[in-house]
């Protein structure tokens, strides 16, 4: 309150005792009554608004400018400039909501990414998702009310991120908005383009990575096949799908380290900031690798099972994909985790940080600079962030040649 916190109830509010103050600001900041705010590496930006609508708890957390998190559970995750969530959140570890990116009320996030005016809206669980795609508050993607991303299996695994967009493109603010629509869902793990409408109601199971398509999937109620807990049968969309995802975030930490962190460092509280944005991105990272190799260590069941379970013109070509993938699985490891990542198309990536250097000396704010590249200047940074997905997608197909036929 003496830096200036508007705190209408002091006494109903508990912050807790390993709290650093010099991470909260004072300038517009408000803390309404309910508010409990835990965990030493939580930041409060000028101008955040805490429980406004109905109590809310921050742990860990990390808030930028202008930021509402209007009530509900938000942990260890961060949300950059003029981010919103309405009342009844559980926002858990690993989400980034970029700037404007906003939720309606009892939304369930988890390593969730959110780019940019992304809206999502009412009794949505959305975890284990990147989306991105939109312009501004009035064109930007959208997730309508009462939406699932299915991301557990009847197998017990989680290795099922979907990409509603990509990074490459997603970064350059300039790519149509992607609709799903409300009361339907995304089976994980899929890819769905720039310019997808799924209609509402519609459940979808299916890779759309070209985008532009009206998407309204057949109703599958009347299928009918043999389940046996434990086996994989096809496992090559879901390895593909996850290479990708994880090669999109390491995409996506090269252009936070190399474009967006002089941005954050302009900033009041920048350089903890986008320390915090960091963080939760190898939050994100860490999980991904952590699911994928919890899948790769259930193929040895899988083939076993696989043995009587499969059709036997296809049981030679399933037991060979889980082999690669389960023997192979050192070596996908640590071409996720070598940082080879750095080295790649360094005369795009240096062309590409010398524009923006250049326009930062005459605009600060990061949306107005990303939006204001010409046509030249955004294929080049596409280019260069699309040839890392791209090498680590191809090297790590190198060790599953029967996932890559």
């Amino acid at each position: 309150m003496e830096k200036g916190v508007h705190i209408p109830s002091p006494f109903s509010i508990d912050v807790g005792e390993e709290i650093v103050l010099e991470r909260i600001a004072g300038e517009g900041v408000a803390i309404y009554p309910g508010t409990r705010i835990y965990g030493s590496k939580t930041l409060i930006s000028p101008g955040t608004r805490l429980g406004y609508e109905a109590p809310a708890t921050i742990v860990d957390c990390q808030t930028g400018p202008d930021v509402e998190l209007r009530g509900g559970f938000f942990k260890s995750s961060v949300f950059l400039a003029r981010a919103a969530v309405a009342c009844g959140a559980q926002i858990r570890e690993g989400c980034i909501l970029e700037e404007e990116a906003n939720a309606n009320h009892a939304v369930g996030l988890k390593q969730t990414i959110l780019f940019p005016f992304v809206t999502l809206g009412s009794l949505i669980n959305f975890c284990d998702c990147f989306m991105a795609g939109g312009i501004s508050r009035k064109n930007h993607s959208e997730v309508g009310s009462s939406y699932i991303h299915f991301n557990y299996t009847p197998n017990q695994d989680k290795a099922t991120p979907s990409l509603i967009g990509d990074v490459p493109r997603g970064v350059m603010l300039n790519q149509p908005p992607i609709f799903l629509g409300g009361q339907g869902g995304l089976v994980g793990p899929v890819r769905i383009g720039y310019g997808s409408v799924i209609a509402a109601g519609v459940v979808c199971r299916r890779d759309y990575p070209h985008g532009n398509r009206l998407i309204t999937e057949k109703d599958i109620s009347t299928h009918d096949k043999s389940f046996h807990v434990g086996f994989y049968r096809n496992i090559k969309h879901r390895v593909y799908n996850n290479i990708r995802y994880i090669a999109n975030l390491l995409a996506l930490r090269q252009w936070y380290a190399h474009v967006r962190q002089p941005f954050f460092r302009r900033e009041d509280m920048g350089g903890e900031l986008y320390a915090g944005t960091m963080d939760k991105l190898e939050i994100s990272i860490d999980e991904r690798l952590k699911r994928f190799r919890d899948l790769s260590c259930k193929m040895e069941t899988s083939i076993e099972l696989g043995r009587n379970a499969a059709k036997k013109g296809t049981q030679e070509k399933l037991l060979k994909q889980k082999k690669e993938f389960s023997e192979n699985w050192p070596r996908l490891e640590e071409i996720f985790t070598s940082g080879k990542e750095i080295t790649v198309d360094l005369t795009n990536r240096d062309s590409f940080i010398k524009v923006i250097h250049n326009r930062m000396k005459d605009e600060s704010d990061y949306i107005r600079v990303i939006q204001g590249l010409d046509r030249d200047a955004s294929i080049m940074g596409t280019a260069w962030l699309q040839n890392i997905v791209d090498h680590i997608t191809r090297t790590a197909l190198i060790h599953l040649p029967s996932c890559n036929s």
